[in-house]
């Protein structure tokens, strides 16, 4: 019994005995019960990597709980806050792997101690490699205690415990592998499936988009607009009783009948509203008079402002149909005029609670001037129970000819003392002169003993408007609430349109300037000369003065130091040998040995580099512990401090090693980001991924390396200080965008990380639109979790505070909102040009994809490239576009739901099969990238 056991008397426990691999027998006091603090639900894995270990006894589920560390005879209870478990691993506390460490450590311990008191000992644990015989051992257990196992190796590679990269321990695993197969990895987290329920809901939205767009495009007229018609005698005679009649038409047991308006009676109608600007004014001129009129009403314009239309009739006003979109129902079908008729009632019901008697079919006029099909269409209404009004005197104010004729024609054209209707207009523009026009007419007949009243009162009529029920009025407020919805989506949609097409084209002009910017600064580091601040410069220069010297201690004493080259592979035998080789084949002046990590590949990854017997090759065999684990395992054997990460299907140039680690002599140079190609640029999708790759990626990485803020040193090419990795712990395992992460790590430390334009790396890219989304999924989703974990650097100061606000926004806007945002801004845009105009946005996607051809092209110029593959990419906004944004909804939803997301590994080609040893297959199995 050691000391700690002594001061805290415990009953007698038996110790647990296990063997290691190794043959040693280590004995472990079974600790008393986990940290007695638990953490919050949804942390890091690291905090509950102990948890769902059953009891023997029972099927009670008991978790261990590992806020603080766990309580054993051996090892007393720490209270220091350095102690506990970090909140989220790898994000305020990412850049100190010990505490990581000690998590997984924890976790470990929490779960074995989990099968010792259950007697169903834990299949495999992690272990530090540089504590000689294995402390944790494994031996064979039941599958519930399997799972726990699982978890803490999960909790291991999400926990930021990263390979020794010089320092420090690197993780090892007994009795498991570092990380699980795929296979087995995926039967392990089947629980963790991908969503799928939101690509309905995706459908249902993009449903519910297009019904409100085209319910507004119905309201104002621009989708199922018929044209007006020239009058036309076709529908018929209009009876003589009707043309030498009154204004106001009803048809009584299928006869028609006309009034007219009393002597000294004018009804004044205002057509065409309400209007939120001018209705309120007219409505203001009718209440100061005492007079009142009649408002036949649009249906949308009365769905659209409800509160107007209830204030005309607070105020003593009646309300007309005027139908629900202005349509002319002389010549839209019988069909199309009853809905237009019955929206606008519907619409009244929603938005003031009653119906109308009432109705003006539009673009009609007086009695006399009825044509066959306009009689047609008044016989139907008044069928349907409406009455017809017509007009007596029609003012014509819609020309605006100005207020003195509006008012001459409001009062010429009837016997002296005649009862009259007045036709005017509330909306439909500037409505000025009708205001001044309406206030003369009154003050110059109401002083004459003419009243001014509604239609119905001056007829003697029951009230035009009637209350409807309960059931009704909910269809009325549900076909406004709709349409009211429908009309600020449309605005929000032109807002977006409007928003998205700045920010493109701002965008795009950023990436051409600072593209400029960054080739002047290559060839000036070409020239040999230091970077000078742009006023420093043109002040030396308008002195006469030569330019300064190279900064003290730019070239390191050995401009030539060695490169140690890791080869990550996980079943890459269409492409290993190909890449092998092209590593060898350098210029590169110095010692380079290339470090094949085989990651537990299950074809002839490692048979073929073994066979290839090549003297600087050196082939490290590891169970399948991820791409993370395999670079870190090959940066823990690399010989040299300049370590050059490749994917097992990228092939160098001869130049490439040379060029790539040029930068790196200067010392405040972190890491550098290589030129990647596409290979198998073939078929319509890779010229596609080339333009992406070029126009993208590469525009982005100059703009990137001027303001200092590199986001992502591409997997397939990329070198990096040893020193650097040191610093941020090695290579990142908690996300799927290993390269974000790292990157951005380095970033954050002031480290500079520099685009080498020249540096050319080839790779495969997918081959099918399953592959590539894949690699686009796991892309995406990365890059979210690395933004996610990095996002202090947004109110952090120093460097990384430089590199969050000026990285992490515009990756946002441009990867993440505008990408959302665009499925429904191409369906917005595509409804406008079926349905309302289609040369404005026809327009506008040509000289947007103009502009990005222009921008292409420079882009292809600069990299050296041919223009040709750019007639691709006018095909490329109708497939590949989409595809990208579906990618990032999918990486959304993920996200939010909380999904883990598996690597999704890509089959490979073959497309350097050629290049290799000659033994590769023409189609290989799966890769990392």
């Amino acid at each position: 019994m050691d000391d700690d056991d002594r001061e805290r008397p415990a009953r007698p426990r038996r110790a647990a005995r296990h063997r290691n691999p190794a043959g040693h027998r280590a004995a472990h006091p079974a600790p008393r019960r986990a940290g007695p603090r638990g953490v919050r639900r949804g942390d890091d894995d690291a905090h509950r990597a102990g948890g769902g270990v059953r009891r023997a006894g029972g099927g009670v589920r008991r978790r261990v709980r590992l806020a603080r560390p766990v309580r054993t005879a051996a090892r007393p209870r720490r209270r220091s806050r350095a102690g506990r478990v970090p909140r989220r691993a790898g994000h305020r506390d990412g850049d100190r792997p010990e505490r990581a460490a000690d998590a997984v450590g924890r976790a470990v311990r929490a779960a074995e101690g989990a099968g010792r008191r259950t007697g169903k000992p834990v299949r495999g644990a992690v272990r530090p490699a540089d504590r000689g015989p294995a402390r944790y051992a494994a031996r064979d257990g039941r599958p519930g205690t399997r799972r726990a196992a699982a978890r803490a190796v999960r909790a291991r590679d999400l926990g930021g415990a990263p390979a020794s990269v010089g320092h420090g321990a690197s993780w090892q695993v007994a009795g498991v592998p570092a990380r699980l197969g795929t296979q087995e990895e995926e039967a392990l987290t089947a629980r963790h499936t991908e969503p799928r329920g939101h690509w309905a809901l995706l459908l249902l939205g993009g449903l519910v988009l297009t019904v409100l767009l085209l319910l507004d495009g119905f309201a104002n007229g621009a989708v199922g607009e018929a044209p007006r018609a020239e009058s036309s005698p076709s529908g018929g005679p209009v009876p003589s009783s009707v043309a030498s009649g009154g204004p106001v038409v009803s048809v009584v047991d299928g006869a028609p009948r006309t009034r007219r308006t009393p002597p000294k009676t004018i009804a004044l109608t205002f057509d065409d509203g309400p209007d939120p600007e001018w209705t309120p004014r007219v409505l203001d001129v009718l209440r100061r008079h005492g007079a009142h009129g009649t408002f036949f009403t649009v249906g949308a314009r009365v769905a659209e402002h409800p509160a107007l239309t209830r204030r005309i009739l607070r105020e003593g006003n009646e309300i007309g149909s005027h139908t629900y979109t202005h349509a002319d129902l002389a010549t839209v079908p019988a069909w199309r005029g009853r809905l237009e008729l019955d929206l606008t009632q519907r619409a009244l019901a929603g938005a003031a609670g009653v119906h109308t008697r009432l109705v003006r079919m539009p673009y009609s006029s007086r009695p006399d001037g009825l044509t066959g099909a306009e009689w047609r269409a008044a016989e139907r209404a008044g069928e349907a129970g409406y009455v017809v009004v017509l007009t007596d005197r029609d003012t014509e104010d819609w020309r605006r000819p100005g207020a003195a004729k509006i008012v001459q024609a409001a009062l010429d054209g009837g016997a002296r003392g005649a009862g009259a209707v007045v036709m005017l207009h509330d909306s439909g523009g500037d409505r000025s002169q009708t205001v001044a026009a309406v206030e003369q007419i009154i003050e110059r007949l109401q002083p004459l003993g003419y009243r001014f009243t509604t239609l119905t009162a001056a007829l003697g009529l029951p009230p035009a408007e009637v209350a409807v029920s309960a059931r009704e009025r909910a269809v009325g407020w549900t076909l406004v609430a709709a349409q009211r919805a429908a009309s600020a989506l449309t605005g929000t949609m032109e807002a977006l349109f409007a928003v998205a097409g700045i920010l493109y084209v701002l965008r795009l002009v950023t990436l051409l300037l600072f593209a400029h910017v960054h080739v002047r600064r290559v060839r000036g580091r070409a020239r040999g000369r230091a970077r000078e601040p742009g006023r420093r410069r043109r002040r030396r220069r308008a002195r006469g003065e030569p330019p300064p010297p190279m900064a003290e201690g730019e070239l390191p004493p050995d401009p030539f130091p060695p490169v140690s080259v890791i080869v990550p592979a996980y079943n890459e035998e269409a492409g290993i040998g190909a890449t092998v080789a092209s590593l060898l084949d350098t210029d590169y002046p110095g010692t380079v040995e290339v470090i094949v990590v085989d990651d537990g590949s299950t074809d002839r990854t490692a048979k073929i580099v073994e066979s290839m017997g090549i003297p600087g090759v050196r082939l490290v065999r590891k169970p399948n512990g991820g791409k993370p684990s395999a670079l870190n395992a090959g940066i823990a054997v690399a010989r040299a401090d300049v370590l050059v990460l490749v994917d097992g299907d990228t092939v160098f140039q001869r130049d490439t090693v040379r060029r790539l680690v040029a930068p790196l002599a200067d010392p405040a140079v972190g890491a550098v980001s290589g030129n990647t190609k596409v290979a198998n640029r073939d078929g319509i999708l890779g010229r596609w991924q080339h333009i992406e790759y070029v126009i993208g990626f590469n525009l982005d990485r100059r703009m990137y390396d001027v303001l200092r803020c590199m986001p992502t040193v591409p997997g397939a090419i990329g070198a990096f200080r040893r020193s650097a990795l040191a610093r941020v712990g090695g290579v990142p395992g908690d996300t799927l965008a290993e390269d974000t992460d790292l990157t951005m790590a380095i970033c954050r430390t002031g480290l500079r990380v520099v685009y080498e334009e020249t540096a050319l790396a080839w790779t495969e890219t997918p081959a099918s639109l399953g592959q590539l989304w894949k690699q686009r999924y796991r892309w995406c989703y990365g890059t979210m979790q690395a933004m996610w974990k990095h996002r202090r650097s947004l109110v952090e100061g120093g460097a990384s505070g430089r590199f969050g606000r000026r990285c992490l926004p515009y990756l946002t806007v441009f990867q993440v909102v505008l990408p959302l945002l665009a499925p429904a801004i191409d369906l917005f845009a595509l409804l406008g040009i079926v349905f309302v105009d289609p040369v404005t946005p026809l327009l506008t996607w040509t000289v947007f994809v103009a502009a990005q051809a222009a921008a292409g092209a420079y882009a292809l110029w600069l990299d050296g490239e041919p223009i040709r593959p750019l007639w691709t990419l006018p095909l490329q906004q109708f497939v590949y576009r989409q595809l990208m944004y579906l990618v990032v909804v999918q990486s959304v939803v993920t996200a939010l739901l909380g999904s883990r997301l598996g690597w999704h590994t890509v089959r490979r080609t073959g497309t350097f099969t050629d290049l290799g040893s000659g033994r590769e297959q023409s189609r290989g199995p799966v890769g990392y990238t």
